[in-house]
């Protein structure tokens, strides 16, 4: 165990009174438990909090931020643990662990749900798919709600019903000072527009309410399969093809090699392909008639696009990112993609060496631009695609030269960069944070910092300084 260090003294009859005031769990490096919950979903993240307070509920949080607050200890707060760059964990401060706040309650009748800050992906549409509905968020079951929605929430539903965050119909927030506040268009009508895109800057929602939309339970939904050398062609197809797209078709591009999953041929497994990921939020007749002409276009090495449950689906990627391998990201929205776009991909992809590298080219559009581009802090509602450029590997090793091609990839599209999506940014400084937002909605939301946050309490995250 690495060694841990902190600034801030902090006397044995302090801690003992907080423990004694949590419901849920303090845990100190001396807690067997400790290396468990310090670590966090990217394994290249390797840090050491003084204190990890995992709260059972609201009360816990408002303990824990007014403790912090007290002593002065630095805090990171942690939903679901997968922020790219581990800002939901520190060295030497505390981490405020939302995990056990796991609450979920379905109305079907109202369509609405209530989910706490604890709750991952597919925990929620474990519970909304019983009752043929849904919250369009995310592509990885085991990916935090609250981090994904604060940051907006791109998944395989957004061209249908749009991002997580317009789903959104009200959050309870603890706020810098320990007060327990509301916030929606009724109440904190503020707040409530920097929660939906301005990530955790302005406080931590403990829970959120969301609007439901009906899906399957069954969809048509999964991959077709090319070889990589194939992707210039396969990307000008796939660029004609969805043109004319219904809303109800969401789909994602990915370069990678050939996971070893049984529903792959043994003798596909770790072959370089070029693949477009299909989710037709609609009937699944009307989907295969929508798809048809993709399934068509050239000589498929193999198709998997087929009905399934819709949770089947949302699982696929989930063997493609574990916990505790080593990855690092490099993003940007492009307006479209022209032939230098695909011509510079379809090159890019050749070159990855890691065969646990794939990075997704996700479709946008359709009801995302439905909402104004001021009514939330999300911004970018008009970019034509998100590109993040994954590198991936299982430790250590090789790590080094992953990452430094992600990077000369991203250097190369950077003259067709638009803007860029919040939660896939990585520790980039304040100038891409505000390329996130645009010059005027980042003045808005430092405003807003300074109203609710005036001297950053809640700094570790892709920060919004209130000067």
């Amino acid at each position: 165990m690495g060694s841990v260090t902190t600034d801030v003294k902090l006397d044995q009859g302090s801690l003992t009174a907080l423990e004694g005031s949590l419901r849920g769990q303090l845990i100190r490096p001396d807690d067997p438990r400790y290396e468990e919950h310090r670590r966090v979903w990217n394994g290249s993240i390797d840090r050491h909090p003084a204190l990890i307070a995992r709260c059972a509920g609201v009360a816990d949080v408002i303990t824990a931020v007014r403790f912090a607050r007290e002593t002065g200890l630095e805090v990171a707060v942690r939903g679901g643990g997968h922020s790219f760059p581990g800002l939901s964990v520190n060295d030497g401060g505390m981490v405020i662990d939302l995990g056990m706040m796991k609450g979920i309650r379905v109305d079907p009748e109202a369509r609405t749900a209530r989910a706490q800050a604890g709750v991952l992906l597919g925990e929620l549409d474990r519970e909304t798919q019983a009752f043929g509905l849904a919250v369009p968020a995310g592509i990885v079951t085991h990916t935090g709600l609250a981090g994904l929605t604060l940051g907006g929430g791109i998944g395989w539903l957004m061209r249908k019903y749009g991002l997580t965050v317009d789903q959104l119909l009200g959050v309870d927030v603890v706020t810098a000072d320990g007060e327990f506040v509301k916030a929606s268009e009724k109440e904190n009508a503020d707040l409530f527009w920097g929660v939906r895109g301005g990530g955790g800057n302005f406080g931590i929602v403990t829970d959120f309410e969301f609007r439901l939309n009906p899906l399957g339970p069954t969809v048509l939904a999964g991959p077709i399969l090319w070889p990589m050398k194939e992707s210039p062609n396969v990307l000008r197809f796939y660029r004609e093809w969805i043109a004319d797209a219904p809303d109800e078709l969401t789909t994602i591009v990915v370069h990678r090699h050939t996971p070893p999953l049984p529903a792959i041929p043994k003798e596909l497994h770790g072959v370089p392909i070029v693949t477009v990921v299909c989710c037709y939020a609609g009937p699944v007749e009307e989907g295969e008639n929508v798809v048809a002409p993709m399934k068509a276009f050239g000589s498929p090495l193999l198709d998997l696009c087929q009905p399934k449950p819709f949770l089947t689906h949302q699982a696929m990627f989930d063997p493609s990112f574990p916990q505790g391998w080593w990855y690092y990201f490099r993003s940007a929205d492009l307006a479209e993609l022209g032939d230098d776009v695909i011509d510079i991909v379809a090159a890019n992809a050749l070159k990855m060496t890691s065969k646990l590298t794939a990075f997704p080219i996700f479709q946008r559009g359709g009801a995302i631009t439905a909402v104004g581009e001021d009514d939330t802090a999300f911004n970018g509602r008009a970019a034509g695609f998100t590109i993040n450029i994954n590198a991936t590997t299982e430790s250590a090793e090789g790590f080094d030269h992953e990452r430094a091609w992600s990077r000369n990839f991203w250097s190369e599209l950077q003259p067709f960069h638009t803007s860029v999506y919040m939660n896939f940014l990585m520790e980039e400084g304040e100038d891409r944070i505000r390329q996130a937002y645009g010059v005027e909605k980042y003045d808005r939301l430092k405003a807003l910092k300074r109203k609710y946050d005036p001297d950053n309490f809640f700094r570790l995250n892709q920060n919004i300084a209130p000067n």
